[in-house]
């Protein structure tokens, strides 16, 4: 039987995806949770095989809780309306097996569920369409540059941290919004977030 664990915010789609699962013949619901926080003490004691969770919710984001439990054992598989790269890229480096969309049919996630039991990884085709279209435009220095900006660093900081002289930073910053096709550096920061580059 395999045990599972269901973190979503909406109460409707929560009782739903609970009662389809339970339907499946090796499956059974042990757990639902309303967030993030919740996903993973629910993990913590029911040690599910697999835990599928939605991304945007109050107290926790299933990324976050995806990210904390990486390394548990039990088996994350995000359920998303959201196709978009950057959530995808750290779902991957949170060690996500299965990253699948809502618009999928039940029968659609009991197979994905299977899949990854059985060691597979199941990722929404549309999303390995992006993977490998959004590169990160910046250089090695340019990123190192960039994440000082994010941390809260001025251009003297930067420069003293990095070594360089501060012309040498405000050099980079112009690049940076020029690669990226923002106008300011808060623009960059978000931009980045958003694609996955940097938390």
């Amino acid at each position: 039987m395999i045990r599972i664990v269901i973190a979503e915010d909406q109460r409707m789609m929560l009782g739903a995806l609970g009662s389809l699962l339970n339907l499946e013949e090796d499956m059974e619901v042990v757990g639902k949770a309303s967030n993030g926080k919740e996903a993973v003490e629910l993990v913590n004691k029911y040690q599910p095989d697999i835990c599928i969770m939605d991304i945007e919710m109050p107290e926790k984001t299933g990324l976050d809780a995806a990210e904390e439990l990486n390394g548990l054992g039990c088996k994350v598989i995000i359920l998303t309306t959201f196709a978009r790269t950057g959530y995808f890229h750290r779902a991957i480096k949170a060690g996500v097996k299965g990253y699948v969309l809502k618009d999928s049919s039940s029968e659609e996630l009991a197979e994905t569920i299977r899949s990854v039991m059985a060691g597979k990884r199941v990722y929404a085709p549309e999303l390995m369409d992006d993977i490998y279209s959004e590169e990160n435009p910046l250089t090695t220095r340019e990123k190192a540059v960039l994440e000082l900006v994010a941390d809260g660093k001025n251009t003297k900081e930067i420069a003293d941290q990095l070594s360089i002289k501060a012309a040498t930073v405000r050099n980079y910053i112009s690049q940076i919004l020029d690669k990226l096709e923002v106008t300011n550096r808060i623009e960059a920061i978000t931009h980045s977030r958003k694609k996955g580059w940097f938390k």
